[in-house]
């Protein structure tokens, strides 16, 4: 298993959402979010935090095989030995290769210019058990390569809405009322705020989850529910 599904499996098993670690870790969120995509991993002093958090050694993080496979070689007969010495030369000397193109490749890419959008992202729209909309008013600025039309943008917590709607990526709203059945909005209901799949029956809003491992909730009309806006999309922040 990789380092990033380690980090991801071990956050998990502690119940804890991609932004809440980040912020233990002091760290961040679209530094946490590339941790979890594999696309970067975290310096040594945030290694032993993580695992200090997680409550593992650094070792079970990264899972370290060397050790493994030095013990699987040395059991191989001398013939053996020397096919896998043969393999790894060769492959070594293709990494030395392909790394030479990869830097020639990344060297032209850094000469193009991507523009990247700002977003301000508030706190927080659930996809799971719910939480206070917006109750503080603060928010974060991350980026996105791509400028889209939207009202505001929330955070997303929790996986039931996965996996369109990741845990950790930015929702998009547009400030609108119920359009039809089936549609996916931001719902305010007791003080609390969903990203669902939204049904209006005679009684009240059915709130249907993408995951299928969680129930619908439903809103009677009694309590207020509100349509605060429709998704439009959403996006994991570009790391700058």
């Amino acid at each position: 298993m990789t380092f990033d599904k380690n980090l991801k499996r071990l956050r998990q098993a502690q119940n804890l959402s991609q932004r809440e670690l980040a912020k233990r870790l002091g760290v961040a969120n679209t530094s946490y979010f590339a941790w979890e995509q594999g696309k970067t991993r975290p310096k040594q002093e945030n290694m032993e935090k993580l695992a200090r958090i997680l409550k593992v050694t650094p070792e079970v993080l990264l899972k370290d095989e060397s050790s493994e496979l030095l013990a699987m070689f040395k059991q191989l007969s001398d013939s053996r030995k020397e096919n896998v010495m043969r393999y790894t030369k060769d492959q070594f000397t293709t990494q030395i290769q392909d790394k030479q193109v990869q830097d020639i490749q990344e060297q032209a890419s850094e000469d193009k210019v991507v523009k990247l959008y700002p977003y301000k992202v508030y706190e927080k729209l659930s996809a799971g058990t719910g939480f206070s909309y917006m109750d503080d008013g603060s928010y974060d600025t991350v980026y996105f390569d791509a400028e889209m039309d939207y009202d505001f943008a929330s955070w997303v917590y929790g996986d039931s809405m996965e996996p369109v709607y990741a845990d950790g990526s930015v929702a998009l709203i547009k400030d609108t009322t119920f359009d039809y059945d089936g549609a996916i909005y931001a719902i305010d209901w007791e003080g609390q705020t969903y990203i669902k799949k939204v049904y209006k029956e005679s009684e009240g809003l059915r709130l249907v989850s993408l995951n299928e491992k969680y129930q619908d909730k439903f809103a009677p009309f009694d309590e207020s529910p509100r349509i605060v806006g429709k998704i439009i999309g959403n996006f994991y922040p570009v790391e700058v």
